[in-house]
């Protein structure tokens, strides 16, 4: 066994590989939608469990660990500790997990040697190699996480003569180019604005938010439909956008404020239609994209006006409610499940932020996003997108100094990749919960366990159990009468493939 330079702990039998079709074509592969994953029985007896597993103190970082037996187990006692996995109770279909390719890490991407852009490309978007991310997102010209603010049009242009992306072809579309061609030439991008050109804004700046101004309605709503046709003539296929980065936030970044009934008209009314009538009613529209404090307000508003609501595929929402003491508010993400549940929820951002070079071993990274993971899955999300995949040893680039982590950071004077556990717990789900995999019950019988659980395209279970405290739990997987000792390290996560 070997440590490789992402912290993997490597074993011959370690490679595993989902919803891939050797046989098949790539070009097949990317038109063929993902089969509902087949029944799976109960008679477990006698097979294999192989068990992934990242913890602290331990060189364990998603290294296959153990293989186990399924043997017959009845009714637990009480004083047995179970996590319960039911492969018939099947809930939403992943549309899958990312990070965002944003002008910071692209730039920062571009200062390194070819060999660690490969490193690097590989270890987010390979899903044998490394965690095989297929959800990514990028922003409509500049946020924060630009080295300067900008925008695709001359000063004043509400009519768009001078659109062009002539910026973002220097960093962002070749590393969106080779991130897409590293996940085997399908990729789902989603793009979302932080602000309109300040010409456009009641502050007449691009930051410190403001607000759109109502006679640049249909301006602003042409400006995503340009910016669309404009990726996708460069070769990169855009899924969806969100309407509006964070729109109840007034930032020194870019920002624009939009109340809920902002939103709501300014989708059915502008936007919807635009998009409708420039061809691109295909394309996939996310509404609210911020904080899950206000997400029951803003959606209730929004989709209880049926113009509006024809127009949004899904809410999107965010993890920074500093207020909520902790708790991140998981219960407002179910409430809008269940109150609306032809809708889709999707995770659009979250990141540890004010960066510290001292804290990128923190073991607390990795924890806040396997904590989250695991709730919001288990709420009724059918994707998650992590921020930038990839920032440099300030927790940058930053035009406002805005500094925050990422999954993997980049020292740019010695060509170092830093891998934080946050990429590892990122990818005890990424890498095993695939692509129209669907979500399915699973029921830990201690409050010390967090998990949850999916049975993929090829019929294979990903079952994910994470350990937050500082004992060690010995527990039982239990499916349907047949059970599996496994061993929970301290401050751990574990994937559990059957």
């Amino acid at each position: 066994m070997k440590i490789d330079r992402r912290g993997f702990l490597v074993a011959s039998s370690s490679a595993l590989v989902f919803g891939k079709t050797k046989s098949a074509p790539a070009s097949h592969q990317q038109r063929t939608e993902s089969p509902e994953p087949p029944a799976i029985g109960y008679n477990l007896q006698g097979s294999q469990v192989a068990v992934y597993t990242t913890a602290d103190k331990t060189s364990y970082r998603l290294s296959r660990t153990d293989t186990l037996t399924f043997k017959p187990m009845g009714q637990p006692l009480e004083t047995q500790i179970c996590v319960f996995v039911d492969p018939s109770k099947r809930f939403q279909t992943m549309l899958g997990v990312g990070g965002a390719l944003t002008d910071a890490s692209a730039e920062t991407f571009a200062k390194l040697p070819a060999a660690k852009q490969r490193e690097i490309l590989d270890a987010y978007f390979d899903p044998s190699k490394g965690i095989g991310y297929t959800v990514a997102r990028t922003n409509i010209h500049s946020c924060d996480f630009s080295s300067a603010s900008y925008t695709y049009v001359d000063e004043g242009d509400k009519d768009l003569r001078s659109f062009g992306v002539a910026h973002d072809k220097q960093y962002r579309i070749p590393f969106i180019k080779q991130a897409q061609a590293t996940a085997g030439g399908k990729l789902t991008l989603f793009a979302s604005p932080w602000s309109p050109p300040a010409f456009m804004k009641t502050n007449n700046d691009m930051l410190h938010g403001g607000k759109l101004k109502p006679e640049f309605y249909q301006s602003w709503a042409n400006y995503y439909t340009r910016f669309i046709k404009a990726y996708e003539r460069e070769g990169i296929p855009v899924w969806g956008i969100s309407v509006q980065n964070e729109p109840m936030a007034t930032q020194r970044w870019e920002s624009c404020i939009y109340t809920a009934e902002d939103e709501c008209d300014f989708l059915k009314n502008y936007l919807g239609p635009t998009m409708q009538r420039a061809g691109l009613g295909d394309k996939k529209i996310i509404a609210w994209d911020h904080n899950r404090d206000l997400i029951y307000q803003r959606a209730s508003t929004i989709l209880a006006d049926p113009k509006a609501a024809r127009y949004v595929w899904g809410i999107g929402y965010h993890w920074y409610e500093p207020w909520s003491g902790g708790d991140q508010m998981f219960e407002n993400v179910r409430l809008v499940h269940e109150s609306f549940p032809d809708k889709k929820l999707f995770f659009t951002e979250g990141c540890a932020d004010s960066f510290k070079a001292e804290e990128l071993h923190d073991w607390r990274l990795g924890e806040m996003y396997g904590r989250s993971m695991i709730n919001d899955f288990n709420d009724g999300a059918v994707g998650w997108t992590d921020w930038n995949v990839l920032l440099d040893e300030r927790g940058g680039p930053n035009h406002v100094g805005n500094f925050c982590f990422a999954p993997v950071h980049a020292d740019t004077k010695t060509g170092e990749l830093i891998y934080t556990n946050s990429y590892h717990y990122i990818g005890h789900i990424s890498k095993f919960a695939r692509p129209g995999a669907r979500r399915i019950a699973a029921s830990p019988s201690r409050s010390a366990l967090l998990s949850t659980a999916f049975v993929n395209p090829d019929g294979r279970v990903a079952a994910v159990v994470m350990n937050r405290g500082d004992q060690k739990v010995d527990y039982f997987l239990w499916v349907g009468g047949n059970a599996a000792a496994v061993s929970s390290l301290p401050h751990s996560i574990q994937t559990l493939v059957f």
